[in-house]
């Protein structure tokens, strides 16, 4: 039995005059072509033997067996078919007449396929220049680049669209080939059969080894994200976790755990933490806190003392990346303030601090080393509270 070897094609369908002196060359080392697949061919191995093969166009992608029996008549086999090409080998012994003795003339047989290739290239550009526009407002409509690229909201989008960049530039390159080539057919200038393609297969050997792995990470990061995700109810104990807790704040021994408003999936959404993962972050945090102090009011009278703190915590891979994706989370968290009514300030222990207070609703933003930790936080404790809880916590992702 006949072994089949499988080999990477060495450039684009379209050219064909490549592709048939590879088939050739293939055969004379003894792999005979059996059937061509989207990134490889398929050879079958046996005896050496010098051969000729030539490939036509068929926009239909399908050929007659009266066809087949015509070009068996002048010596050509049928071989196989791939995209809009049919093959066709004959020994060289054999000394067949060529398939297409006028070149102008088998120029006509490229027209319909030029036509299509020329628009499957203007949809696949129009795809792609709406693909990037819709990037284009993911990654900087809200002016926030870094938190999109840390948050990895976009990553798989972005990956995807380098793959159709690819895409697009296969398809203007299909559709430029052939126009070029019908050209030189009616200009009177025949297809090299002998045309060299080695270059061509190194180049294509590196660009699918690219592809392969861009291709992979358009898989592997939404996976990655969706199986370490998760979200849990927030224990009132404390946890070994860079969250800071609305008790530690609060430092009142009669705060209690509000009623919880909403739950789903056995979590309780307003006292819970999440936890995330991206590329450029691979430990991220995000927690809700409420809490309730019986028999206490809101000094404007508007109900029961009820304070509350939300924690947003990001280890990045990338420290140079914090100062951005502060700068970023106060963009995006900041609903109604100036950019004034935040405050840089020193702490000996920290690289960066920023602070934002507002009577009871205080902000605090924080960087060390890779470690960032904004804290969003509504009662009465003093910022300070907020800040030297903020550094014990950081401690934990510094490292």
């Amino acid at each position: 039995m006949n072994k089949t070897v499988r080999k990477l094609r060495p450039s684009d369908y379209w050219r064909i005059g490549e592709h048939e002196s590879w088939f050739q060359d293939m055969a004379a080392k003894g792999f005979h072509l059996k059937k061509m697949g989207l990134r490889f061919a398929h050879f079958v191995k046996g005896e050496p033997k010098k051969m000729r093969y030539r490939i036509d166009v068929a926009i239909n992608k399908k050929i007659t067996p009266e066809q087949i029996e015509m070009y068996a008549d002048s010596g050509w086999d049928y071989v196989t078919g791939y995209q809009y090409f049919q093959v066709y080998s004959s020994p060289v012994e054999r000394d067949a007449p060529e398939l297409h003795t006028d070149p102008a003339e088998q120029s006509f047989t490229l027209r319909a396929l030029g036509k299509k290739l020329a628009f499957n290239a203007v949809m696949v550009v129009v795809a792609l220049l709406l693909m990037i526009g819709m990037l284009s407002a993911i990654w900087f409509l809200g002016g926030t680049p870094t938190f999109i690229l840390v948050d990895g909201l976009a990553v798989q989008q972005t990956i995807l669209s380098i793959l159709f960049v690819y895409l697009a530039y296969i398809s203007l390159q299909a559709a430029i080939s052939i126009r070029a080539l019908r050209k030189d057919l009616i200009e009177g200038k025949p297809i090299n059969h002998h045309a060299p393609w080695k270059k061509h297969y190194r180049l294509n050997s590196v660009i699918a080894f690219l592809f392969t792995i861009v291709a992979g990470l358009s898989a592997i990061v939404p996976i990655g994200q969706l199986i370490k995700s998760d979200t849990k109810t927030l224990p009132e104990a404390n946890l070994d976790l860079p969250i800071v807790r609305l008790a530690d704040v609060e430092q009142n021994p009669a705060l209690v755990r509000g009623e919880s408003s909403y739950i789903r999936d056995d979590v309780d959404w307003g006292n819970r933490y999440t936890y995330n993962w991206s590329p450029v972050a691979p430990i991220q945090y995000e927690s809700d806190e409420n809490g309730v102090v019986p028999g206490k009011m809101w000094g404007d009278g508007s109900g029961e003392y009820s304070p509350s703190i939300q924690t947003r915590v990001y280890q990045l891979s990338v420290p140079s990346l914090a100062d951005n994706l502060i700068a970023d989370l106060i963009k995006r968290y900041n609903y109604a303030y100036s950019d004034d009514d935040f405050v840089k300030t020193k702490h000996a222990d920290l690289n960066l601090l920023i602070v934002h207070e507002e009577d009871d609703f205080k902000e605090v933003f924080a960087s060390k080393g890779k470690a960032v930790i904004y804290v969003r936080y509504y009662g009465y404790a003093d910022v300070n509270s907020v800040i030297e809880n903020l550094v014990d916590k950081i401690k934990l992702i510094t490292e």
